[in-house]
């Protein structure tokens, strides 16, 4: 069985890599509920995120995953997804 998941530290890189916007991944699980907005990001910088994502684990996201308002919604869709296609 492919264990498949995107964890907080990943996605903590990704909004580096993706946003250039520094979040530590304890801090992400503190506020795992807070809106994105909170961490300055906005709906472009998920929309980066998400292609990096699609772009590593070559398969599309749901068209819906840029628009998730906190982490712990966006991190359930895109695990989620991958697990349903693992």
């Amino acid at each position: 069985m492919i264990t498949t998941e995107v964890t907080l530290d990943e996605l903590a890189a990704l909004i580096k890599k993706a946003a250039g916007v520094s979040v530590d991944p304890q801090d992400l699980a503190q506020s795992a509920d807070a809106p994105f907005a909170t961490l300055g990001l906005d709906s472009l910088a998920l929309l980066g995120i998400v292609g990096e994502l699609e772009n590593h684990y070559g398969r599309p996201l749901p068209p819906d995953a840029e628009r998730c308002k906190t982490p712990r919604e966006f991190l359930d869709l895109v695990n989620d997804t991958l697990k349903a296609g693992a």
